[in-house]
């Protein structure tokens, strides 16, 4: 049995793909062989990817022999997957957004495909309403409301009183000026986008800045007006006590005084009473010790004063009959002193 010598050629493709043929059957070429290329990744379902709905990657190329597959997240961090072509979401959540992109591999080489960026869609939540400054907010004083949520697509905020229909303002901070006690209330904060809508309470209680003001004012006055009498009083009991305890002091000057004081205002009188004589009466003022002494320069007459009544008689009051008025029943006679010189 004669034996056969087979050459093999092999040529390079523009592809750069690679085929053999048997030597003198050139036109026979074998399958070309390549390493992977024209490597995609799809998304299924294509268009908005929503939160909670299950979501399909899957990478392809064109590869000889067939290329193995292999998925990662951005920054070069692997994922496992059963099926190495195909990467499954049965629920996805925000927190799986991001770049996903895989790589094929075979004996020829090895290609890394584009990324993709899956962004998933969830209503506003964790929202929360904060107000500054925070604290007591005076009348007259100015207050920023400010509203925040967790939202893709970015939520759109307005501003609502309660039991007012109209809004009070749009967008995430609200700015309210020279309060007044009016303004006080339930402020609530919506936030919405394409996936739905959350709102957020806020209460906002005014204090009356005038009204404290004015009370600060009238305390502080009371509280004066009391310090200030209280020091009066102290000081008028201060005087009293000065002026009570000087003659206590001086026990024999208040001696001395009193007695001269009391025998300047001494009289003497002699008073002699008769049914229808005159009436005599002798007054004579008392000396003070000091002027006993001048007795002798000076001379003093003693006052007499006569006093005459004549009343009727008893014979007559017993009839009950009047007596004639006299015009001249009163006698009077007085006699001042005089002094020498």
């Amino acid at each position: 049995m004669k034996e056969e010598t087979f050459s093999l050629r092999v040529s390079v493709n523009d592809d750069n793909s690679y085929s053999c043929a048997l030597k003198g059957h050139e036109d026979h070429r074998s399958p070309p062989v390549y390493a992977p290329k024209l490597l995609s990744v799809s998304v299924s379902p294509s268009g908005e990817i929503v939160e909670g709905s299950s979501v399909n990657l899957t990478c392809s190329c064109d590869a000889n022999p067939a290329a193995n597959y292999t998925w990662y997240k951005e920054n070069d961090h692997k994922l496992h997957s059963q099926q190495p072509q195909l990467f499954f979401f049965s629920s996805i959540q925000p927190s799986e957004s991001g770049e996903y992109y895989c790589t094929a591999e075979n004996e020829m080489g090895r290609r890394t495909s584009a990324h993709v960026f899956i962004d998933v869609k969830y209503a506003p939540k964790l929202l929360s309403v904060s107000v500054s400054p925070s604290g007591e907010i005076v009348e007259g004083s100015s207050v920023t409301l400010t509203c925040s949520s967790d939202a893709n697509p970015a939520a759109n905020y307005t501003w609502y009183k309660e039991n007012e229909d109209s809004p009070k303002a749009s967008g995430q901070i609200f700015t309210i000026t020279d309060l007044r006690p009016e303004h006080s209330g339930n402020y609530y904060c919506e936030a919405q986008n394409t996936r739905g809508r959350r709102n957020s309470t806020l209460n906002l209680t005014v204090v009356g800045g005038a009204w404290k003001l004015r009370t600060v004012a009238i305390f502080s006055a009371i509280v004066l007006a009391v310090i200030l009498v209280c020091v009066f009083l102290w000081i008028i009991k201060k005087r009293v006590f000065e002026q009570g305890s000087e003659p206590e002091a001086r026990p024999d000057d208040r001696q001395q005084v009193e007695p001269a004081e009391q025998q300047g205002n001494l009289h003497y009188a002699s008073v002699h009473f008769s049914k229808d004589d005159p009436v005599y009466s002798n007054i004579t003022p008392a000396q003070p010790r000091g002027q006993k002494e001048e007795k002798k320069e000076e001379e003093e007459t003693v006052e007499y004063t006569t006093v005459s009544f004549k009343g009727a008689s008893t014979a007559q009051r017993a009839r009950g009959q009047e007596a004639p008025e006299d015009p001249a029943a009163l006698y009077s006679t007085v006699n001042k002193p005089r002094k020498k010189h």
